[in-house]
């Protein structure tokens, strides 16, 4: 199992901090480095940034949201960046959600598996260099009765084949992943539930497609702090420290009727902590919200305590189908980041893992 690291969103307070956070992981030998976007900062521009300023370690996007750009520009995007990294590149899409690809895109947020497929087709497509015509649901390539016609990227990629991942969370939308994509992008992930959740949905798409999980990179984002050897105390003091990222996604991250975390929670066993999460949540009760998650939840999507806890955390993950584990290490100040990232390593290590 490999480690990646995720960089989170620029101009969430640690921009400072996080070229060091990433040449560290570059120098401790993690195989990819990704950043993500929403409605702030872009994550090319800041892979861009880390690319240049790193030697072996991959940046990945985590994800270019569907409904941000075309697919035509996805594809110059990622040959650039491919090209710009020396073949370091992995190009991780997903439709966001409908709060943002509706009211910050202006673009409908309706028939999303269908949009994907044609979204990742015509993206391969353009990065083989075949002249792009398409006709599908959602994009036509040329537009018909108009001047265009079917041109064909200038530029030649770094590589023939650019990795590509999909943000999948539910069901019908990872068995597409495993269909279509080279790997997949979790969130939330429970090593005891993976299986239920996430990798049987991977596997019955891959095999749709004649394939099996050799060579799919089943990609979770876990949250890590490192704490003391200690007793249950010292893990809900660790486990504190997520209760507001956790209540955003299970409780914001979405409308009362489209909330794709909220419902992975109640997949996992928590019907009634679910709902009243999203409840308080979107009421405005945001503390009411963070308390009301249950520990053990966190505890299960995270990795918490000691170095000798987390390794064997991580046996549970590898054990579950995970081939690259992708941490976010908490820390308040950047000597803290870092040592998080050092004891990743070591606890890889510990498990027998590396």
């Amino acid at each position: 199992m490999r480690l990646g690291i995720n960089l989170g969103y620029w101009g969430a307070g640690m921009d400072s901090d996080n070229l060091a956070v990433a040449q560290e992981a570059d120098r401790l030998g993690y195989s990819v480095c990704w950043a993500a976007e929403a409605y702030g900062s872009d994550a090319a521009t800041v892979l861009s940034w880390v690319a240049a300023r790193t030697e072996r370690i991959d940046v990945g996007s985590g994800i270019f949201q569907i409904p941000a750009r075309t697919p035509a520009m996805t594809a110059m995007t990622a040959a650039t960046l491919d090209s710009l990294s020396g073949g370091r590149f992995r190009l991780g899409l997903g439709v966001s959600g409908p709060q943002v690809s509706e009211g910050w895109y202006g673009a409908k947020f309706d028939k999303p598996l269908a949009r994907t497929r044609e979204y990742v087709d015509i993206v391969r497509k353009a990065l083989s260099r075949e002249r792009l015509s398409y006709e599908g649901e959602h994009w036509t390539l040329p537009l018909p009765g108009g001047p265009g016609k079917p041109l064909k990227l200038t530029v030649h990629p770094q590589r023939a084949h650019i990795p590509l991942y999909i943000a999948a969370i539910g069901p019908k939308n990872l068995e597409q992943t495993g269909e279509i994509a080279d790997g997949a992008l979790l969130i939330f992930p429970s090593a005891d539930h993976l299986e239920e959740t996430a990798v049987a949905h991977l596997r019955a798409g891959r095999a749709k497609a004649g394939r099996t999980l050799d060579g799919f990179d089943v990609c979770p984002m876990v949250p890590l702090a490192v704490g003391p050897a200690g007793g249950d105390k010292d893990i809900s003091a660790l486990a504190d420290m997520f209760r507001p990222y956790t209540a955003l996604y299970v409780g914001g991250m979405g409308s009362r009727r489209q909330n794709f975390y909220n419902r992975l929670a109640q997949r996992m066993g928590y019907e009634s902590e679910a709902a009243e999460v999203q409840d308080k949540y979107l009421s405005g009760d945001k503390d009411g919200a963070a308390a009301a998650i249950p520990e053990r939840l966190i505890d299960q999507t995270t990795l918490l305590g000691s170095v000798e806890r987390i390794a064997d955390r991580m046996q549970a993950y590898a054990a579950a189908g995970v081939t690259t584990l992708t941490l976010a290490p908490a820390g308040f100040t950047l000597e803290e980041r870092l040592a998080s990232l050092r004891a990743g390593v070591e606890a890889l290590e510990r498990a027998g893992l590396a």
